[in-house]
């Protein structure tokens, strides 16, 4: 009897501890969603475009993307050296951060950040068949890629920026992730041209762009208009000091204050 009320005792704390983990899980769970308020459908007069579904991954590395985008080109312009930490923001399976990994090797890193964890089995086979080892993958939130502080000299975020569902949030993290001296490099088809053949919820114009990154704590540093369909423009922290050879007559500087005042929603 005693062996009995004393197995009852052992069920009955394990229970009650049972009870208290899945309490203080649930209570974890719900003060992560409570700290992601509901997406934007619009922010300084742009709709915001949905995220791309990962079920899709296959239009990522279609055979005609290199003559619409001309990659090769894209790399050059980035000026990526051995030893740099470079990140692809929304990096699917890897289209741009392969890339960036054999740019920066040896010494350097790449970090594929994504939302949506099922790009990431896609990218490291990908990345193995290349037998490209220093690709670190970061799981993000619609909020914060979760990148390190200071980390970054190149954040590349190719057709994704017009996307974020919470750009200022966003934006403020990817300020915080850069070197002093570090780019965010957006590439955004052209609204400008009605020729670009992509739906104009996934356009952007250059005015749009300058207009949300300055309001950010950005300023236009350069900029590269040799895409056949894309923008390509190059934004510094607004405290940053432009180097000497970024100094360019082709390469305007648009600086601009820090508007704290915009989009107050989005402080919450």
């Amino acid at each position: 009897m005693k062996r009995f009320h004393g197995w009852w005792m052992l069920w009955l704390v394990a229970a009650v501890w049972s009870l208290g983990a899945g309490v203080a899980l649930g209570e974890v769970q719900a003060d992560a969603k409570r700290a992601i308020p509901p997406g934007r459908t619009e922010y300084l007069g742009r709709r915001i475009a949905q995220t791309m579904h990962w079920t899709g991954a296959e239009w990522l590395i279609r055979e005609t993307r290199e003559k619409e985008e001309h990659p090769a080109i894209v790399m050059k312009q980035l000026s990526l050296k051995p030893g740099m930490t470079a990140a692809d923001i929304g990096c699917g399976n890897g289209f741009y951060t392969l890339r960036l990994a054999e740019a920066v090797a040896p010494g350097g890193k790449a970090y594929g950040v994504e939302v949506q964890p099922q790009y990431f089995p896609m990218l490291k086979r990908r990345a193995a068949a290349k037998n490209i080892q220093n690709i670190e993958t970061v799981l993000g939130t619609l909020v914060d890629p979760k990148l390190p502080a200071g980390s970054c000299d190149v954040i590349l975020l190719a057709d994704v920026y017009h996307e974020f569902s919470h750009p200022r949030r966003m934006l403020a993290a990817i300020r915080r992730a850069l070197k002093p001296t570090g780019y965010v490099v957006l590439l955004e088809f052209r609204a400008e041209d009605p020729a670009v053949p992509i739906k104009p919820l996934h356009k952007m114009s250059k005015d749009q762009v300058n207009r949300e990154l300055t309001a950010n704590g950005f300023r236009l540093a350069k900029q590269f208009d040799g895409l056949p369909w894309q923008h390509m423009m190059f934004f510094m922290r607004d405290d940053a000091k432009t180097p000497t050879y970024e100094k360019r007559n082709d390469h305007p500087d648009t600086a601009s204050k820090h508007d704290h005042n915009n989009d107050k929603d989005e402080k919450r």
